[in-house]
C-alpha cells in the first residue's frame, strides 16, 4: 500500500490517545525519506526517532534545544533533550502508545526546519 506523499514540517501534532495506531511500515519507510539524517534507535523496548545536532558551543546548543522546546510546546508534543558542549540530542516518540507515531516524524522534521534544514 503506497503512503501519500505529505510534507511533514507543514504538518500539525494531531492529539494523540492511548490506543492510537503506531506508524506503519509503509508510513515510516515513506516519512523516513523526509528526514533521512534521523535514526530509529531503540530506548528500552520502544522505537524513537534520534537525531545529534552539532553546534559551535554550549551557548548554541542551549538556544538550539530552548527553539525545539518551544516548537514542542506549540504542538503538544514533547522529546527528549540531552544538551552538551556542541551538541544536542533529540529523541522523538510517542509516550501514550509507546511506539513511533506520524506525530514524531512530523516534530522530527519541524526540529530540523528549527536547526536551520537540516
Amino acid at each position: 500500500m503506497a503512503v501519500a506523499m505529505i510534507e511533514l514540517a507543514g504538518q500539525r501534532c494531531e492529539a494523540c490517545r492511548r490506543g492510537a495506531p503506531a506508524a506503519t511500515e509503509a508510513e515510516i519507510a515513506e516519512f523516513s525519506k523526509q528526514i533521512p539524517e534521523w535514526e530509529i534507535v531503540d530506548r528500552g523496548g520502544i522505537p524513537a526517532l534520534e537525531r545529534v545536532f552539532r553546534l559551535g558551543d554550549f551557548v548554541e546548543a542551549m538556544a538550539f534545544a530552548n527553539r525545539v522546546g518551544e516548537l514542542a510546546e506549540e504542538q503538544g508534543h514533547h522529546p527528549a533533550l540531552l544538551t552538551e558542549w556542541g551538541r544536542v540530542t533529540v529523541t522523538w516518540w510517542t509516550h501514550k502508545i509507546g511506539n513511533l507515531h506520524v506525530n514524531d516524524f512530523v516534530m522530527a522534521a519541524k526540529t530540523d526546519a528549527a536547526f536551520g534544514g537540516g
